[in-house]
């Protein structure tokens, strides 16, 4: 195996991470995000071919496609045979039917540990807890309680927390129980929502991951969703910056999708970058992407044509 790939620390974790993580949503087939099906060979090929381009990290999740992404990555990792060093697979806690109770959580540990074929689980997420009611969350006995528990039984060797609208899930941050924070769409090249939250786990000393740095598609050439940004209607602003952020890139000589992969993996904060990767022909181009060598007057030049705050993600 041969990669450019540098491994990270993830915070204070003693776990290395490859820069680029191998993105287990499109694995388990989300056609209604990704916009195409996903065989489960292809999902298969897919993992082998991204840990023999050295991404050594795959992120996936109790919930993507009622489990199947898990169900194929298992597959997948036994198929490959000796992983290679460092090799590390990170999951999430997810809710079922608006249940994320603490009984709940330990049967999605239950479901993950089985379908993948691990355990103990190295890494969990709290995933997507802004959607549930906070007291509920954290009260005694219930999920961020019986992750903790987890981990405390060696069930889970690190927990993090994973979600997207910042202004709720500062105030899980604030428990001070979490070693790792993923964040989406939130510190791209057009949306910096997550500033604030990410310099406070930082100064925590936490391990920093971000993903959906595409923004769903919108930040493609050519562009993937049109119209939207971070799954759902952008403004027309938004939309535009967008657009002159695509026609600069191209006068140096690049994409924008590659720009705002690399926009990504060269902030010295983020242990790692998750890029979804539906089939195994993405997998050389991410990591070029990932690694390119981009003048900083290209990234200057987008730094001026950022939407205001006011039409960032948690600001609207």
């Amino acid at each position: 195996m041969t990669s450019s790939l540098p491994l990270n620390p993830l915070g204070s974790t003693g776990l290395l991470v490859s820069s680029v993580t191998l993105g287990g949503g499109p694995l388990g087939s989300m056609p209604q995000l990704f916009g195409r099906e996903v065989p489960e060979h292809d999902a298969i090929e897919t993992v082998a071919a991204a840990l023999d381009a050295g991404i050594l990290t795959i992120d996936t999740s109790n919930g993507y496609s009622g489990g199947e992404s898990e169900r194929r990555l298992g597959t997948a990792l036994a198929a490959y045979g000796a992983l290679p060093e460092h090799t590390l697979v990170i999951t999430k806690v997810d809710a079922l039917d608006g249940d994320y109770s603490g009984e709940r959580v330990r049967r999605s540990l239950a479901e993950s540990s089985e379908r993948l074929g691990i355990a103990p689980l190295p890494v969990v997420h709290l995933h997507d807890p802004e959607f549930h009611d906070f007291d509920m969350m954290t009260a005694p006995g219930g999920a961020v309680d019986q992750l903790v528990a987890a981990r405390d039984r060696g069930e889970i060797g690190h927990i993090g927390l994973a979600g997207g609208d910042t202004r709720v899930t500062s105030r899980y941050w604030d428990l001070g129980v979490f070693e790792l924070l993923l964040v989406h769409n939130r510190w791209t090249v057009a949306d910096r929502s997550a500033g604030d939250l990410l310099a406070r786990a930082q100064a925590d000393g936490a391990g920093l991951i971000n993903a959906a740095v595409l923004g769903g598609g919108a930040l493609t050439d050519p562009v993937r969703v049109p119209g939207k940004y971070g799954y759902g209607p952008a403004p027309a602003e938004t939309l535009d910056a967008i657009e002159r952020m695509r026609e600069v890139c191209r006068r140096y000589g690049t994409t924008l999708d590659v720009t705002a992969v690399r926009f990504s993996t060269r902030d010295p904060r983020f242990a790692t970058t998750v890029i979804g990767m539906s089939s195994a022909a993405r997998v050389a181009p991410n990591v070029a992407a990932a690694t390119a060598d981009l003048p900083d007057e290209l990234f200057a030049e987008l730094e001026a044509l950022v939407p205001p705050e006011e039409l960032w993600l948690d600001r609207r």
